[in-house]
């Protein structure tokens, strides 16, 4: 009867994706008809919205992935995208007795002392609940959905849909790398083992932040489709908006280097700027949540970050070229460069001056930064476009993501110190020996 009730769910999940895919095969058909053309990519946008807007999952998560990263897509595209929720419906308890045994076996049960029969929280992978080790700890034990590869797969499928009605609308920016990228993190969030890899990568790279706080991995417990860890307390971010400036000025130097250390120290990055993957623990420290898109970069990648950020200290033209032909940038000339520059100028603005000051000190309309992404579009449009590499998509979305976080707590600090504390004496060959050492010690593939 239970392997009846899944092969139904099955069947249903195939009956949805079916029915979204010709949902958004019409908006790509009336695109290139010119239907929806005519420069009105607002309407465009609305339609691919409301094909999406009835299945859950995965192509949730996809969808705002996009919508989270600058310049990936038109503003008018990222608005109505970013507003689509990625939870996919709770499982039952039924139907995770079954998922705990087929991981941990039949006796399961017998490997907790409590285990929560309603989720503490859902999302486009899987559920969290609470439990209670034999030995007393609280724990967290993520179980995955069903059927997540398959479904993985059939929702990058509707990424190339998506992405061939963007090119159909706009030739701005190139972005064959960028479903290879979303791909290739994508089918990584569904393997806890790695996952659980990067926990104790990020627990180890944070070890002497005393306000950054890394759950414990239980790997007794744990498969590829279960991560149990321990539980850590804490109040949602978004509480933290009315907190006294003090305090939150703290919460965001923690979270800064939170993400920023082990980008310099070891060059990786949490590329996942949701606000739920952190809460505040009781002294306002931070908690990080979430390990599942994690980004790891060559050595160099990070040598051009700070090249780029030197170009545009000194307004030196030529660096700015040399950086971003050393992130892989394709089809740059002098003119395209020049255009970067103006989205690079923005987001390094706060790191120039040597002051206590807010991240953004002029009133932002809408998404962080969408008024600048919109100028640079148009300009890159003039110029004929330009080709990203995959490195950029998730180290510009992880960059605005926790900008965005910063403008909500009103944060005031001197970002100039934080930044430079980083990076003196930076040297790229001393990374690259952190960096393996530190990978190769929690089992984390090194970044190709």
């Amino acid at each position: 009867m239970a392997a009846g009730r899944e092969r139904d769910s099955l069947a249903g999940r195939l009956t949805r994706y079916a029915r979204v895919s010709a949902s958004i095969g019409g908006v790509a058909a009336r695109a290139a008809s010119g239907r929806l053309m005519g420069g009105k990519e607002g309407a465009v946008a609305s339609e691919l919205k409301r094909a999406l807007g009835g299945l859950k999952g995965p192509v949730m998560k996809v969808a705002q992935m996009l919508a989270t990263i600058p310049e990936a897509l038109p503003a008018d595209f990222a608005r109505e995208l970013s507003e689509l929720q990625a939870n996919a419906p709770a499982m039952g308890w039924a139907f995770v007795q079954r998922r705990m045994g087929s991981e941990l076996g039949p006796n399961w049960g017998e490997q907790f002392s409590t285990f929560d029969k309603t989720s503490a929280a859902a999302a486009s992978l899987g559920q969290v609940h609470r439990a209670q080790s034999l030995d007393g700890r609280a724990l967290a034990c993520k179980l995955q959905y069903p059927d997540m590869a398959a479904a993985v797969e059939a929702d990058l499928g509707q990424l190339s849909m998506i992405l061939a009605i963007y090119r159909r609308l706009d030739r701005s920016i190139d972005t064959r790398h960028v479903l290879t990228e979303i791909g290739a993190r994508l089918r990584e969030e569904l393997d806890y083992e790695l996952e659980a890899r990067h926990m104790n990568l990020y627990a180890a790279l944070l070890a002497k932040e005393e306000r950054v706080h890394v759950p414990r991995v239980l790997p007794e417990v744990s498969t590829k489709r279960l991560l149990t860890m321990t539980w850590l307390e804490g109040r949602a971010l978004a509480e933290m908006e009315s907190a006294p400036e003090s305090v939150r000025n703290q919460v965001a130097e923690a979270l800064f280097r939170a993400w920023y250390v082990p980008f310099y120290q070891a060059g990786v990055i949490h590329g996942d700027p949701h606000l739920g993957n952190y809460t505040v623990a009781e002294d306002d420290s931070i908690n990080l949540l979430d390990f599942g898109c994690i980004r790891a970069f060559e050595p160099k990648f990070i040598e051009g970050v700070i090249d780029l950020y030197r170009s545009v200290r000194d307004d030196d033209q030529d660096l700015a070229m040399h950086a971003f032909t050393t992130w892989g940038f394709e089809r740059l000339t002098p003119a395209v460069v020049e255009v970067l520059r103006t989205w690079a100028e923005f987001l390094y603005a706060p790191l120039l001056e040597d002051r206590p000051r807010r991240l953004q000190e002029i009133e932002a309309r809408g998404i962080f930064g969408e008024d600048i992404a919109r100028e640079v579009h148009r300009r890159l449009r003039e110029e004929g476009g330009v080709t990203p590499p995959r490195e950029w998509v998730f180290m510009n979305r992880a960059s605005v993501g926790l900008g965005a976080v910063f403008l909500r707590l009103r944060a005031k600090l001197n970002w100039h110190r934080m930044f430079h504390d980083l990076i003196e004496d930076f040297d790229v060959k001393a990374l690259g020996k952190r960096q393996k050492a530190a990978f190769e010690k929690a089992g984390v593939p090194l970044p190709q």
